[in-house]
């Protein structure tokens, strides 16, 4: 009964798909950062992606390590966020 109950409760919810939403961290290699200032606007266009919780930029690698909800954010659109900005940024494998 209790699982009856149980499969009835979920039916009439729905599940979400945020449910099999996941947190991902992706590295990217970024190119045309030349200065100090290029890391931080990296940072910025990345981040302004909507999932984007966390970015790290390494200058000195020329990388991004983007932490992101997969359910809201791809990688593509963060690759696009970036390469606006005049930063074109690529998975590294």
């Amino acid at each position: 009964m209790k699982n009856l109950l149980a499969a009835i409760l979920l039916a009439t919810t729905g599940a979400s798909s945020g449910a099999l939403a996941a947190e991902r961290t992706v590295t990217m290699a970024v190119q045309n950062m030349t200065c100090a200032a290029c890391p931080y606007i990296v940072q910025e266009s990345m981040s302004a992606v909507d999932g984007v919780e966390k970015v790290i930029v390494s200058f000195e690698d020329k990388t991004a390590t983007v932490t992101f909800d997969d359910a809201k954010a791809t990688v593509a659109a963060i690759a696009d966020a970036s390469e606006h900005a005049g930063y074109p940024a690529t998975l590294k494998e």
